[in-house]
């Protein structure tokens, strides 16, 4: 009886302003969850939930024994998660001087981030410094150099260590940094190479004199190889290739064991601008090797030369009528097995998807390799004929043998779960972030989207016919709230009058 007198006092003007009031926090939950799941690529009320409110509802106790053969397999999966997700530096990364500040004065973004620019200070401090550096006034002056945040500050240190004495590092600062063009930086890295070769000889004399000794030849070593590659590649975008081609073969038959710069890579990228594809082969069948760390550059490369050999006379329907003959079979699982190396190549290669300058640092399997790759190596799958349309038909046949690629994979681990929160650090914020494998929208953006739109219809609808709204409201209240008035009423008719009328006190 209560409630069906606070119905009939509800004037139509307060179901306007509950349905408009729903409609305005509902509205405002789904633009956040939006603006999270675009951003970290997960549903905030999903998160907390599982975070927070699981383990107070009684969630599963990880600690309990039943779950310890789960917790080593886990473990397991993590341990091989963290090093899929390693930061590679990017063997093809440009100049910062002559090529991404260029791009900054035009566009006015910065295509680099600031966690990828302290990856690049890091490996920096890493090569080009040691613990003897205090001895020689220059060296310690760019070991200070390479920690300093501002560019200009480091820049004023390296002329001031060439003031002291030719410093190497200081010519490389400047070469990186400083020169606005190729050519510029190919000057420097000259000085640098002769300031370079004197230091390298004299430490490679001492190095077995000593543990200190011993670093600084190291360190000699790293700045030297550093220089040559730089001027190899200076080499290539200054368009000689033969000559850059000669110059990372010296390097590589020089220092054979300092992979840890990746040089195959660019000499693999300055053979294919040569169409040199047996020179390709030969470094392929070198490096491809299952004992080897794999790349896009590896994967696609091998994929390359196997379309090469069947793309210019392959034909869709043909090969549906007939069946696919042994080369466009070996073809087709080349480009199988670097789609599942990496998913994200194949829509930069057939321009789906716009490239962007690629960073100093990769991640493996991730976005910013596939830029990296799509961006040197667009123009050599181009000049192969048929080989573009042969990816087109084929490459998304990949996803049929991978169905759930984060808990098996077919010809190599599982896809690492953590490449889109890496590759959101090392690449600008302006480029939309390529996922694999696609995600669908969380439930609970779905939820409070039709939850918004459902509020605001009837908030628009009691607004503009309010007495048939209230109606309405007043009709559906009533019949939700006549369980409850049928329950009461016995409960009326059971007790006594009595006692009902104490409780009703109460």
């Amino acid at each position: 009886m209560e409630v069906s007198m606070f119905l009939n006092t509800l004037t139509p003007k307060f179901y306007v302003a509950l349905t408009g009031t729903s409609s305005l926090i509902s509205g405002l939950i789904l633009i956040f969850e939006w603006w999270y799941f675009r951003k970290y690529g997960t549903s905030f009320i999903e998160q907390v939930s599982v975070s927070h409110l699981r383990p107070l509802l009684g969630g599963v106790d990880s600690s309990s024994p039943s779950n310890s053969n789960t917790s080593n397999g886990e473990a397991d999966s993590n341990r091989q998660s963290v090093s899929e997700c390693k930061v590679w530096r990017n063997p093809l990364n440009l100049f910062r001087g002559a090529e991404y500040n260029r791009y900054t004065w035009v566009t006015g973004r910065e295509p680099l981030t600031y966690y990828d620019m302290n990856l690049s200070a890091q490996d920096h401090q890493t090569f080009f410094t040691c613990d003897s550096d205090h001895l020689r006034p220059a060296d310690a002056i760019m070991q200070k150099a390479w920690r300093e945040r501002n560019p200009q500050a480091r820049i004023s240190a390296a002329h001031e260590a060439l003031e002291l004495e030719d410093c190497a590092t200081a010519y490389i600062l400047l070469a990186e940094e400083e020169a606005t063009t190729i050519m510029e930086a190919e000057r420097l890295f000259k000085q640098a190479l002769k300031a370079g070769e004197g230091c390298y000889r004299r430490s490679q004399q001492l190095q077995h004199h000593g543990t200190q000794y011993e670093a600084q030849h190291r360190r000699d070593t790293n700045v030297l190889v550093y220089i040559k590659r730089r001027l190899a590649m200076c080499s290539r975008k200054l368009g000689r290739t033969r000559e850059a081609v000669k110059m990372m073969r010296d390097l590589m038959k020089e220092f054979p064991l300092l992979s840890m710069f990746n040089i195959h890579e660019n000499l693999l990228e300055s053979l294919l601008e040569l169409q040199n594809y047996a020179d390709v082969q030969a470094v392929l069948a070198k490096y491809d090797d299952i004992s080897l760390p794999k790349s896009a550059t590896i994967c696609y490369t091998a994929a390359l030369l196997k379309a090469r050999a069947v793309s210019d006379k392959f034909s869709p329907e043909a090969a549906s009528r007939r069946g696919l003959s042994t080369a466009e079979m070996n073809a087709v699982e080349a480009i199988h097995r670097a789609v599942e190396f990496n998913p994200h190549v194949p829509k930069y290669l057939l321009e789906m998807k716009s490239l962007i300058l690629p960073p100093e640092h990769i991640l493996k399997r991730g976005d910013s390799e596939a830029i990296a790759y799509a961006f040197f190596h667009l123009q050599h799958w181009k000049r192969v004929e048929g080989a573009l349309n042969l990816l087109h038909c084929t490459w998304e046949g990949t996803f049929r043998m991978i169905p759930y690629p984060l808990e098996k994979g077919h010809l190599f681990y599982p896809y690492p779960i953590c490449t889109e929160t890496a590759d959101r650090e090392l690449l600008p914020m302006f480029h939309e972030v390529s996922v694999y494998p696609k995600k669908e929208l969380p439930f609970f953006i779905l939820f409070t989207a039709g939850l918004c739109s459902f509020t605001a219809m009837l908030a628009l609808l009691t607004h503009q016919f309010p007495e048939l709204m209230g109606v309405f409201a007043k009709a559906f209240l009533s019949t939700l709230f006549a369980p409850l008035n049928f329950i009461m009423e016995k409960v009326e008719s059971i007790l006594p009058s009595s006692l009902w009328h104490q409780l009703t006190r109460i």
